[in-house]
């Protein structure tokens, strides 16, 4: 099928992030919200109107917000198919099995992409490129499996096929048992003195960047996973507590961050892929205006691709240092390019 007009209700970050990326396909987009406010941002946005009959409902709202819907919205479309973007499908499945909606015309799906700031003021056409979208299939009319695979497509994603409890268990590892550590681990940072967090560098900021998250947003997804998110937070207690009784033992100290190296090797790399093993190329540069943008010019003078950066820079320092992640090939050939032109470069490393 070829989707024409798509109805999403929820007018969040992810709602309006598909209606953007569907209006820069040609398709209609209509929202809805129960906040109208919401509703008519997320529409002059979008910008995408469409006379025709609604193909496909999107239930882009909070987890709790989703009985309230489920009831009108089938009577209103009753031709159409209907997907849900939750981060928990078990329990959305339950919920959509006690509406009127029937289950065949219904199919449970989760784009694995998302920012730490939401609201439709947030939202990008792009944020699903390259993003896995999970769809749990079984039982739903070939049309409505369609319609979703056509969205996702659209969007730029790629589709994973997975029953919704082994999603539900897996999103737990990946998704809401880091939330949980890193709001933990900023949670430490409300006592600190305030000199101590001026020395904060990339380490502490990237590993408590989702600590921002909304916290009313988070509290559904937590509570709705619970039971899937229990087990790993016992094995993480375990983990912490032979920690703390071993602190001194420096075998035991290095077995842990040895375990943890090879955990974070496990994940892969861009769009699925292997993960890639990057050298890293360290640039000292003045903190002066204009020295980012130009050190990326000499980038693209020198037709290489940069794949990551950090940034390190103190307060009152009057140098920083950049390093940026490239292909071996690619770090040497930059490193040359940039020593010839006067930049600050040392030796890269892997």
């Amino acid at each position: 099928m070829t989707l024409s007009h798509v109805k999403i209700v929820g007018s969040g970050l992810i709602g309006t992030s598909i209606g953007l990326g569907l209006a820069l396909k040609g398709v209609g987009v209509t929202m809805s919200d129960s906040d109208s406010r919401a509703a008519g941002l997320a529409q002059d946005l979008i910008k995408s109107p469409s006379s025709a009959p609604i193909d496909l409902v999107i239930f882009a709202t909070p987890i709790g917000a989703l009985n309230s819907v489920l009831d009108s919205e089938s009577l209103a479309n009753p031709k159409a198919g209907f997907i849900d973007i939750g981060s928990v499908k078990s329990k959305v499945k339950v919920e959509v099995s006690t509406s009127n909606l029937d289950l065949k015309r219904f199919l449970p799906t989760h784009p694995m992409a998302g920012r730490e700031v939401g609201g439709a003021e947030s939202a990008r056409a792009d944020l699903f490129q390259g993003r896995p979208w999970i769809i749990d299939a079984q039982g739903v009319d070939a049309d409505v499996v369609a319609a979703g695979v056509e969205l996702i497509e659209l969007l730029g994603a790629h589709q994973i096929d997975l029953d919704s409890a082994s999603h539900d268990k897996a999103v737990a590892l990946v998704s809401h048992l880091p939330q949980l550590v890193a709001s933990l681990l900023a949670k430490q940072l409300g006592g600190a003195e305030e000199g101590w967090l001026d020395l904060a560098g990339a380490g502490l900021r990237d590993t408590t960047r989702i600590a921002g998250s909304d916290s009313k947003l988070w509290r559904e997804i937590i509570t709705a996973n619970s039971k899937a998110l229990s087990p790993l937070l016992k094995s993480l207690q375990g983990d912490l507590t032979a920690l703390i009784a071993s602190l001194e033992d420096e075998e035991v100290v290095s077995d842990f961050i040895e375990a943890g190296q090879k955990g974070r090797a496990r994940i892969p790399g861009k769009h699925g892929g292997k993960a890639r093993e990057y050298t890293y190329l360290p640039i000292v540069i003045e903190d002066k205006p204009g020295q980012l943008a130009a050190l990326f010019d000499e980038c693209a003078d020198a037709s290489v691709n940069v794949e990551d950066l950090t940034i390190e820079h103190s307060p009152g320092q009057f140098t920083g240092l950049i390093t940026l992640a490239l292909s071996k090939a690619d770090a040497v050939t930059l490193a040359e390019h940039l020593r010839s032109n006067g930049w600050s470069v040392h030796s890269p490393r892997s």
